[in-house]
């Protein structure tokens, strides 16, 4: 994928009001398959696996032992015995790594990304786009959930209802010699439809707040810091739980927070966030101007007492402290 085709504003503003389409191939794909699947992702997941039906669709991550999150992601449940799950690219090898660690149990783990293409296919006017490209019934897929068949002529697809724009959609989830045809009939007879880069993707998912592996959430970072509480389910026995249910318990000293710049500047990756009296209280771990509010906004853990929405902060920017305000995320809503 790259930085941009037409320019990060146009395809951002694309995809909020028409179709754009994400070439994500780079996203693992780890099969897991065999007697003691759902024992094993069970125990390397912080979310209830035992909530996922066939065809559903679940967020969660996978924590070291001090808590730490080693990746977010998402577990696909094809059956009992059988998973996808969908990591990120960078954190491919670790992932896998840790998964074999784990797995005392003889189920199969297959790294098949080499194998696979996806295009993620983002926007409001989606589902009309590829309802005229399948047979299958797109209203009849919830969101976090898939089916999978044929569409833009291409077999054995899976059709996931997930996104990471905000803006609805599909992932289309397709085998390697059949991915350039999917991205030729997508774009063959529409004209609503655009390529999107790299760029708009980071610009769209920070206005949904969303967390990006290696700034927002890392392995120094846990689910509960991050917000991310609602996919840690204290009922099951997953790696990291004890150092968990120990922060739930005594509290934790930093926050991931959303904040908007009240001044003219761009918050990047690693700036200092100061409190009112000038004291460094946390870092930025993501900014940008928003194409859609036209505003700085940005995410950045701060030390928990100074966490509250409402609360006035500074972001060093150049040598310069502007002022900002924390604020309830997202940033955007439809």
């Amino acid at each position: 994928m790259p930085i941009q085709y037409k320019g990060i504003n146009f395809e951002h503003n694309h995809v909020r009001d028409h179709v754009g389409v994400f070439d994500v191939s780079h996203m693992a794909q780890i099969l897991i398959k065999g007697e003691g699947s759902f024992d094993l992702i069970q125990r390397i997941t912080t979310n209830e696996l035992s909530k996922l039906i066939d065809g559903k669709i679940q967020y969660s991550c996978m924590l070291n032992p001090k808590g730490g999150i080693i990746d977010d992601l998402l577990v696909y449940r094809f059956d009992l015995n059988s998973y996808m799950l969908v990591v990120n690219a960078a954190n491919t090898d670790k992932d896998i790594h840790w998964i074999n660690n784990c797995n005392d149990m003889g189920v199969d783990v297959v790294n098949i990304t080499s194998e696979r293409g996806l295009l993620a296919v983002q926007g409001p006017k989606t589902h009309s786009l590829l309802q005229q490209l399948t047979d299958i019934d797109l209203s009849s897929i919830p969101y976090y959930s898939f089916k999978v068949g044929k569409i833009a002529n291409c077999n054995n697809v899976i059709i996931s209802n997930t996104g990471y724009t905000g803006s609805g959609g599909f992932e289309l989830y397709v085998d390697k010699d059949q991915a350039s045809t999917l991205w030729e009939n997508l774009f063959s007879e529409n004209d609503l439809i655009e390529p999107i880069g790299l760029a708009a993707r980071d610009t769209l998912r920070l206005e949904m707040g969303y967390c990006l592996y290696g700034n927002d959430i890392t392995e120094e970072t846990t689910p509960v810091e991050a917000g991310l509480s609602w996919i840690v389910k204290l009922n099951t026995n997953f790696i990291g739980k004890r150092y968990i249910v120990r922060q739930i318990e005594n509290g934790f000293n930093q926050k991931l927070v959303g904040f908007i710049l009240q001044e003219r500047g761009v918050p990047r990756q690693g700036y200092e966030i100061l409190n009112v009296n000038n004291q460094i209280i946390g870092r930025v771990t993501s900014g940008t101007l928003s194409p859609s509010l036209n505003q700085p906004i940005g995410m950045g853990y701060v030390i928990t007492k100074e966490a509250s929405i409402g609360n006035n902060i500074l972001v060093k920017i150049r040598n310069k402290l502007l002022k900002a305000v924390i604020v309830k995320r997202p940033f955007y809503a439809k």
